[in-house]
């Protein structure tokens, strides 16, 4: 039975307060035919995709717009200097993130350039610089390299969705552009989009991925 607007923002709201990540006193719910805006402030970056995550785990939710501020609290503030030393030993100690990667940090905003093969080192890159106390936002501009043809591309997403997200793979259609890889159709939960996506990623190649996907419960 699918969930009304009401209960839907009423189980997203208990699953923020059930995370202890969340301040979920700041965050404001808008619930719109299972399209869900949060609202309100955070206290950290991270904090702010916490909320997001946690919205994506309530069953029903079908997007997810989130309109967060990040006002860092007193004990996690540091200079841009602090910051950009903290990035550079972040990205140099984590074995996943090539030494093109390179970083820049201006009031709080860490933006991250270079270009790299895979787009697991690109969110590696991401993911490292995350949870440093201090940053406001994370700019990811790290560039993906092609190695392989459109054709070559389309023939390894297949074959990824049929290993890793096979529940759904006949319901997902891919269309290919070069590196592009566009995924449409319908999953049946965020885990299957998710892993619709990841597997898409996972293809040499591959330089985007647009997930068109819907969700169908």
């Amino acid at each position: 039975m699918s969930k009304t607007d009401l209960q839907l923002k009423q189980d997203i709201e208990e699953e923020l307060r059930f995370d202890p990540k969340i301040n979920a006193a700041q965050i404001g719910v808008s619930v719109d035919k299972g399209a869900v805006s949060l609202l309100g402030t955070v206290d950290t970056y991270a904090e702010k995709w916490a909320a997001e995550d946690a919205t994506k785990r309530v069953c029903g939710v079908r997007t997810v717009a989130q309109d967060l501020t990040v006002k860092i609290l007193i004990d996690h503030k540091r200079s841009d200097s602090e910051i950009a030393g903290a990035v550079e030993s972040a990205i140099k100690w984590d074995v996943f993130i090539p030494k093109a990667v390179t970083a820049k940090v201006q009031n709080g905003a860490v933006t991250l350039e270079g270009q790299v093969t895979w787009n697991f080192q690109r969110d590696a890159a991401e993911r490292a610089v995350r949870f440093l106390a201090g940053v406001m936002t994370v700019n990811n501009f790290i560039m993906l390299k092609p190695e392989v043809s459109a054709t070559q591309v389309k023939e390894k997403v297949q074959a990824a969705l049929e290993r890793q997200a096979k529940a759904d793979a006949n319901s997902i259609k891919i269309d290919t552009s070069g590196g592009k890889v566009t995924l449409t159709g319908r999953a049946s939960s965020w885990r299957s989009m998710q892993d619709a996506e990841n597997a898409a990623w996972a293809a040499p190649g591959v330089t985007d991925v647009v997930d068109q996907l819907t969700v169908s419960f």
